[in-house]
């Protein structure tokens, strides 16, 4: 999706798609500020593109000033449609099966009810809980854990249901890679899950989300361990877009 917004004055715009049929299902969520600083001739414009490696039946976009709710300050020039090329991901079969099932999984899983939810052929369980608890019967901060023995992953409703599907996504792989490296630690299985996330062409933004998500909701639990996850996250996004472009300088030099 192709968005031309042209600020009329300083504004900030938010932008929301969802499935028109079934709640707690957002494809993106996202506000474009438009600085004072960066108006010329009082007006601004700036193009945004929105990668829908997944998409709904039928898609409803809203798109308004975020501080008044209304349609003002800012005026859509451009609204189009491009169909993505085909994602190229080099990966064990059964990482492609298990890609299936949690797309699947995440596109749907914003009016699921807590239960276990397993793959057609229950090569993959997910137990979706109402909240993820300790031993002890206390709430943990994390949306999902992963049993490292089974590969049986449990995810938190409470934190699902307000995720957007590409961050559901990656936690979904993120908590598979803890068992098919395996690793205890989160800096390994966030980057094997960002490799294949980006293969898939989900947002580059929601990835950042998807890390800070947990922290953002749990500011006390906030650390540098933290902040240097997400630094990570980052870096390795902008590694992978030098990379990506620099294959496509190849490949159009070889044409």
């Amino acid at each position: 999706m192709k968005l031309g917004i042209k600020a009329l004055r300083p504004v900030i715009v938010a932008l929301k798609g969802y499935d028109a049929h079934r709640a707690n299902s957002y494809y993106f969520r996202r506000k474009v500020p438009f600085k004072p600083s960066a108006m010329r001739d009082g007006m601004n414009y700036k193009e945004i593109s929105i990668a829908m490696p997944l998409s709904p039946e039928t898609l409803l976009v809203e798109i308004y000033n975020s501080e008044t709710g209304e349609e003002n300050g800012y005026v859509i020039e451009k609204f189009e449609l491009e169909k993505m090329d085909a994602s190229e991901v080099w990966a064990q079969p059964a990482m492609h099966r298990f890609i299936d099932f949690a797309q699947n999984f995440s596109k749907y899983s914003g009016t699921y009810k807590p239960g276990f939810f397993d793959s057609p052929d229950h090569e993959f369980l997910i137990q979706l809980l109402p909240v993820i608890k300790d031993q002890f019967g206390n709430m943990m901060v994390t949306p999902a854990r992963t049993n490292r023995q089974t590969g049986r992953i449990q995810v938190s409703n409470q934190a699902f249901k307000h995720f957007t599907i590409p961050v559901r996504m990656f936690v979904l792989l993120h908590e598979r890679q803890h068992f098919q490296i395996p690793t205890r630690e989160e800096r390994p299985a966030d980057l094997a899950a960002l490799k294949l996330y980006l293969d898939l062409q989900y947002p580059k933004i929601e990835a950042v989300y998807a890390a800070t998500k947990v922290f953002a909701m749990h500011p006390e639990t906030v650390g540098s361990q933290h902040v240097t996850r997400a630094q990570d996250i980052i870096n390795f996004i902008d590694r992978y877009r030098n990379t990506q472009e620099i294959m496509l300088n190849h490949k159009v030099k070889a044409v």
